[in-house]
């Protein structure tokens, strides 16, 4: 019975694993960030004590000899006597940093015993894979009475809940998971500010041996949120939000000393020491309600989310939110109702019953929405205090337990199993969510025949980067110049021209013949998108068709309403070119906030980004080539119901825009 089930868990890990369809790029990242801890011994492995001949290649100038040359079976298997012990290999298992993930589990009362199984089984996964876990319990139970007026009972309740989640990773394959007591510590704070990045708190982690030997056995700690107060050790109950905190403030070296005569050069030793040893990689959130909900279609959540650029604004769509008092969607309560009641039963009559929610389940905006700020906060709070390469992800229990051999409608009758990309597993492989930010919506809809489940409520978080547009969008939209406008100019002073044109090279890796690309632009310039310290940019311009009338006067209205939006440069620094979703963040300002009614750009036929554009693009069209020996464009663009004289005016302007490279080269760029 034992091999059965472990058959099916290495079955289900390599499929769950070949399923995340992690390109060469991710994979190359993915292994070279999580290195396997390399062997090291004073002697060669095939050394053997007490004199015996040793040979530690049996291919011997390129010939497989196979054990010719090898010692006598008899004689190398027998004992040897010596005063010392022979020599072990040694692995030095602190010699590469822990790669840890703190996973809070809201609300485990609510989940049911198959979904926790299916939870433990994705930990146990992640721990395999070079992840270790660490798991908080959160009961949400910060505004019930039973928290402050009955705090033994919610103590039992949340340890009960804490060893649920032991049992169901215990049932895995693996090293299992340790409920750990005594480790959180409460301590009156003396901070008279509050400052903005979190490295000081009231909790704070007691011993952090405990919390380490199993990590490094890999053993998944699951802790309780119960604290104990430094004055008189009594057991109260603490916020799992600051559990959190503190233990990433803990793994992340930021360690609160009690002792004021330690020297600054030994508390500098100990901070460079804990970051050699752990690094926390991942927060991870299990929230029923999902990843946080876009304010523009409330049925869905935001794909991703780049904290640096987009925090603010969306706590407050959320406050608006919360105080219009509307009821959360009936799709998304839907979500939440399957989450708690799939595995109860394999009936698809009980099955659709249980989607129709009743009125007495839904869930009180004011209650949610305060939920989303939470995590939203909490996971602000906790990236600010580590490296920019850590990330965050909020998706549902139930999304979290499905594997490719435990998926909801796999066990449906008349249903066909379709595959399914677990979000976790898939975040830590590619570092991304699992579909793109930047994708319209609908291609995000399931079509009749997918066999895609497109459902995944997951939000991805980085701290990201900045995101500077000229001219800024949210003071005025972008239009064609007026003939009394002064246009944008790329000298102007907020503009770095060096750092730019580097970041256009590097990219295109073509040499730019600036003194030219800056005439041609200087008079149409729309404006640039610019990510981060120049590590992606877009520059857009209007583009007159070549076929306009001549009694269209430049200046009128009729002519500027025949101007083109156009995309001239796209480009992202080949070591940012893959991973941190820079494109998507320029992309999605692009179409999203500079031209929302649709822009046109062209590309090479063979450009190999072009199946990144097929995605993102509301249709293209492969411009007929005339001149031979050249390389024909592919047309793209984002604009709806383009047909006609708007057609013929982006063919015009994706044949005629010229080149501006100084290499002289016939390819197209």
């Amino acid at each position: 019975m034992f091999r059965r089930e472990e058959s099916c868990f290495h079955k289900d890990f390599y499929l769950d694993v070949l399923s995340s369809t992690s390109g060469k790029r991710e994979a190359k990242a993915y292994l070279s960030r999580f290195k396997p801890p390399v062997a090291q011994s004073e002697k060669e492995p095939n050394s053997r004590v007490g004199g015996a001949r040793t040979i530690t290649n049996d291919h011997i100038n390129g010939v497989n000899l196979g054990g010719l040359f090898l010692p006598a079976r008899a004689v190398d298997e027998s004992p040897i006597f010596s005063q010392d012990a022979a020599p072990r290999t040694f692995v030095d298992i602190a010699s590469e940093p822990l790669h840890v993930a703190l996973v809070g589990i809201k609300s485990p009362q609510l989940i049911d015993d198959r979904t926790l199984q299916g939870i433990g089984l994705t930990l146990s996964q992640l721990v395999k894979l070079g992840l270790s876990c660490i798991v908080v319990v959160d009961l949400l139970d910060k505004s019930a009475s039973t928290m402050w007026e009955q705090p033994l009972q919610w103590r039992t309740n949340a340890i009960e809940q804490a060893d649920r989640i032991v049992s169901a990773i215990d049932r895995q394959s693996g090293r299992g998971a340790r409920r750990l007591d005594s480790i959180i510590g409460i301590s009156p704070t003396t901070d008279d500010l509050a400052p903005k990045v979190k490295v000081r708190g009231g909790v704070r982690i007691l011993h952090r041996n405990i919390l380490h030997a199993p990590l490094r056995r890999g053993v998944v700690p699951v802790i309780a949120p119960v604290g104990y107060t430094s004055l008189d050790q009594k057991a109260v109950a603490v916020s799992a939000s600051e559990v959190m905190l503190a233990l990433t403030r803990e793994l992340a070296g930021i360690v609160r000393y009690s002792s004021l005569e330690e020297e600054s050069a030994q508390l500098i030793q100990n901070f460079h020491s804990a970051k050699r040893q752990v690094s926390l990689d991942r927060i991870i959130v299990l929230d029923p309600l999902g990843g946080i909900p876009s304010t523009s279609n409330r049925s869905e959540s935001h794909i991703f989310i780049n904290l640096e650029q987009e925090y603010e604004n969306i706590c407050e769509e959320l406050l608006k939110l919360k105080d219009n008092s509307q009821p959360e969607p009936q799709d998304r309560v839907s979500r939440l109702t399957s989450t708690l009641s799939l595995g109860k039963s394999n009936s698809l009559s009980e099955l659709v019953d249980d989607q129709i929610v009743p009125a007495s389940m839904q869930i009180p905006t004011n209650l949610s929405i305060e939920t989303h700020l939470d995590s939203l906060q909490l996971v602000r709070d906790a990236l600010a205090i580590l490296p920019p390469s850590s990330s965050a992800l909020l998706t549902t229990p139930q999304e979290a337990a499905n594997s490719s051999g435990h998926s909801s409608l796999s066990k449906m009758p008349g249903v066909a199993t379709r595959p399914f990309r677990n979000p976790l597993i898939h975040n830590l492989l590619t570092d991304k969510p699992i579909f793109s930010s930047s994708l319209p919506r609908n291609r995000l809809l399931p079509s009749p025949n997918s066999t895609i489940d497109f459902s995944a409520p997951a939000t991805f978080i980085k701290r990201g980067m900045s995101l500077t547009i000229l001219p800024d969008p949210r003071i005025e939209a972008w239009r064609p110049p007026m003939p009394s406008s002064l246009p944008l100019q790329l000298s102007d002073p907020r503009i770095d021209l060096a750092r730019l044109f580097h970041l256009i090279e590097d990219s295109f890796d073509r040499p730019l013949d600036v003194r030219r690309y800056m005439a041609r632009i200087s008079q149409n310039l729309a404006g640039i998108i610019i990510a981060g310290c120049y590590e992606g940019a877009a520059i857009l311009t209007w583009e007159a068709p070549p076929k306009l009338p001549s009694s269209l006067l430049p200046g009128t209205a009729a002519h500027r309403a025949r101007l083109v939006p156009y995309l001239d440069k796209f480009a992202v620094l080949k070591s940012s070119q893959g991973t941190g979703g820079v494109a998507d963040i320029v992309f999605r300002a692009m179409v999203r906030d500079c031209f929302p009614k649709g822009v046109v750009w062209r590309s090479r036929r063979d450009n190999p980004v072009n199946k990144w554009y097929f995605e993102r693009a509301t249709g293209t069209w492969k411009i007929p080539i005339k001149e031979q020996g050249v390389q024909g464009w592919t047309m793209f663009w984002t604009t709806e119901g383009v047909e006609g004289e708007r057609f013929d005016d982006y063919e015009g302007v994706c044949r005629s825009v010229e080149t501006s490279w100084a290499d002289g080269k016939k390819v197209l760029d």
